[in-house]
């Protein structure tokens, strides 16, 4: 796997492009957007998305075109456009070509993860996740970095692990395409809660309860959808959970954090020009857990907020009257 075509352009997907070609690769990018394209060409970074780190030249365009022929593809596109872009792209994906999911999120209209989007839009791909504790910056920088790379068979897991790994970033290897799937999409949500106890300075210990029956909640709808609970402990979990769930550099912990202190939502992402994904996974979240009849608390209380069908204090107050129970359940 010697060329490697990258389907976005933000911060995570300019920092896997750079990683890509740190480990040799050839490296095309497709952007959305023609000035982030012509900066990335022209050896300018990415001032939008990922400013203050030098990179190298990396070849990018606006024309999906580009994309065919690439050994393997990388999409880093967000969940809620990833359906209309694959439709455009099909045409150019050759029969058994990897596709790598690197974004994080639930189809908000038919509750789909990206790989069955991905199977619906361009059949002719093989999928493969990639999730896990993973901030852009941080690779980037090449600061030391693990994920899970999640795809059916071993053989092709090698391949594109040694098509996209370096002693910095290092991918493992995993069987369990949902279970990755599910983490990475969870997390976010949960993020966005953790991030509002920040913001309600309702101190760590609530912090770490959080994340703790946050966990158990992500790893209840996995394993109902199919996934294993060896995954969730893993890095594409537990790990992703951990980093996300810990830190403002989060887009869903800072969102979260500044409703605790009184934002509204729609002030806060108005003032971004980078996706939050936790926001529009919320409501599909909540509906795949009633489908599959998973109680996920900590995230409806999220939705609920997120939707203004609760306060913050309402949220808080309920979620503290919950039964006393067995954990783990």
């Amino acid at each position: 796997m010697q060329t490697i075509g990258v389907l976005g352009a933000g911060a995570w997907g300019t920092a896997l492009a750079f990683t890509a070609l740190e480990a040799g690769r050839s490296v095309r990018i497709w952007a959305r957007e023609a000035d982030v394209a012509g900066s990335l060409s022209r050896g300018d970074g990415n001032p939008a998305f990922l400013p203050g780190i030098d990179l190298p030249s990396m070849p990018a365009s606006t024309d999906l075109s580009d994309m065919k022929g690439a050994d393997a593809l990388l999409s880093v596109v967000p969940a809620q456009f990833a359906r209309g872009v694959f439709t455009e792209l099909a045409p150019h994906i050759a029969e058994g070509t990897p596709i790598l999911l690197c974004s994080k999120g639930i189809e908000q209209s038919t509750l789909s993860l990206m790989t069955d989007v991905l199977a619906q839009t361009i059949p002719q791909a093989v999928p493969a996740v990639l999730s896990g504790p993973s901030f852009a910056a941080d690779v980037a920088r090449g600061l030391p970095t693990a994920v899970t790379l999640a795809c059916r068979d071993r053989a092709l897991g090698d391949r594109l692990m040694a098509a996209i790994g370096r002693p910095t970033f290092r991918p493992y290897w995993s069987r369990d395409l949902i279970g990755a799937e599910v983490g990475g999409a969870v997390k976010n949500v949960l993020a966005i809660a953790c991030g509002i106890v920040e913001g309600l300075q309702l101190g760590k210990s609530a912090h770490a309860a959080l994340i703790s029956r946050g966990f158990a909640e992500m790893t209840r709808l996995a394993v109902a959808m199919g996934g294993e609970a060896q995954t969730m402990a893993g890095l594409c979990g537990l790990g992703d959970l951990v980093l996300t769930c810990s830190s403002v550099q989060s887009r869903n912990m800072s969102f979260g954090k500044a409703l605790g202190e009184g934002q509204s939502a729609e002030s806060i992402l108005a003032a971004r020009n980078s996706v939050t994904e936790g926001v529009a996974t919320a409501p599909a979240l909540i509906e795949l857990a009633r489908k599959h009849e998973v109680q996920m608390p900590i995230c409806q209380a999220v939705d609920d907020i997120l939707a203004g069908r609760s306060s913050l204090d309402d949220a808080m107050t309920a979620l503290l009257s919950r039964p006393f129970t067995q954990e783990g359940l």
